[in-house]
């Protein structure tokens, strides 16, 4: 589990790459090694990935065929950062909101407007997705966890502070980049049940 507050970002030094596959080598800042071990968890852009080795400061982090499928890890390339974020603890304090590490979809960004102290970034996810993306909700964006502003269409923004923009590598994106995206499990499970339940709704009419 995870809160969706960043805790720093951390450079790709060396990938290894494989047919469908591939192992990333992450220079971690000093204050994440604390207890680190293998086998903890570690999100990466949102993204929960496995520590598989630790040498140093550097862990490594094994990538299967659907990670690089659904986000956006396997377009990072040696030199890039990515968000960090190790798994939360009980007596951690949960700033963000409760995220799982299980990256729904990827989404393009498509206009970004700065302003004084502030910037506004819009996104373009799947049309069918939409439905988990609700004004003032929680959604995880390359695993920060964010506030939904405006809605038109496939497409939404949100609203960063500086803070945001300097802690984490959305300061650094562009139009046209990708980043990860996971609903908020709780929005998800109601648009859900609602949606069955009409469905059983509408069976039961026409049943009769």
């Amino acid at each position: 589990m995870f809160t969706g507050i960043v805790q720093g970002t951390a450079s790709v030094v060396e990938i290894d790459e494989k047919t469908n596959f591939r192992t990333h080598f992450i220079k971690l800042p000093p204050a994440l090694l604390d207890g680190l071990e293998t086998g903890a968890s570690v999100a990466h852009n949102g993204c929960c990935l496995t520590v598989s080795a630790i040498k140093g400061d550097v862990a490594s982090f094994d990538l299967m065929e659907e990670t690089l499928l659904i986000t956006n890890l396997g377009e990072l390339r040696v030199g890039d950062k990515v968000n960090v974020e190790r798994a939360a603890t009980f007596n951690a304090e949960i700033g963000g909101h409760v995220m799982s590490g299980h990256i729904i979809c990827s989404a393009e960004i498509v206009n970004i407007i700065t302003s004084e102290n502030n910037r506004q970034i819009w996104f373009q996810m799947p049309a069918e997705l939409m439905k988990y993306v609700l004004y003032k909700g929680y959604i995880g964006i390359d695993g920060i966890s964010l506030t939904i502003g405006e809605i038109a269409a496939n497409k939404f923004c949100v609203h960063l502070i500086p803070e945001t923009l300097t802690r984490t590598t959305l300061g650094e994106k562009l139009q046209g980049q990708r980043v990860n995206i996971e609903i908020d499990p709780q929005t998800q499970a109601v648009v859900d049940t609602v949606e069955r339940v009409l469905a059983q709704r509408d069976t039961n009419l026409l049943a009769h």
